[in-house]
């Protein structure tokens, strides 16, 4: 089993330009999707980061555009981020310091779970686990870091 990596600051060890590689398996159906691109957290007036990721999603054989903008807003305790969606609405909690955390987000009859793992300074995964009357999917998200020279996330 591989280790976690502890970031002492969920934000200042986001911050930068990610290449992010997913794949959507839908457990009912068999079908699996993919999507390659980037991701990159710029710094929000005020505070906190806008994710930003866009990039190329191929389900079933087509190839589409695809984005996806979010905020992370410094969290209630040092070192944690408030995840919330591009309109300001919650999304979810976020805390590195142990190198990994678990977080849920209901939506409609759905739940997602979605698994963080810090794997070291430069490269860190997603898991969502999407279950309910709707969805019966799995997304897992690898982000490797592009920009050189950034200030690192260092072990708590």
């Amino acid at each position: 089993m591989e280790g976690f990596w502890p970031v002492a600051d969920a934000l200042t060890y986001l911050a930068g330009s990610w290449r992010t590689e997913r794949t959507v398996r839908d457990l009912a159906s068999g079908d699996e999707g993919q999507f390659s691109g980037t991701t990159a957290f710029g710094q929000l007036e005020g505070g906190g980061l806008l994710s930003e990721e866009s990039g190329t999603f191929t389900w079933r054989g087509v190839p589409r555009p695809a984005e996806r903008t979010l905020r992370f807003l410094p969290g209630a305790t040092p070192g944690t981020a408030d995840v919330r969606f591009s309109d300001g609405r919650p999304f979810h909690g976020l805390d590195l310091t142990h190198g990994h955390h678990v977080a849920d987000h209901p939506c409609a009859a759905d739940l997602y779970r979605g698994e963080f793992t810090v794997l070291d300074a430069d490269r860190w995964r997603t898991v969502w686990r999407v279950g309910g009357p709707a969805k019966d999917l799995v997304l897992t998200t690898y982000y490797s870091r592009e920009t050189a020279g950034h200030m690192r996330g260092t072990p708590a």
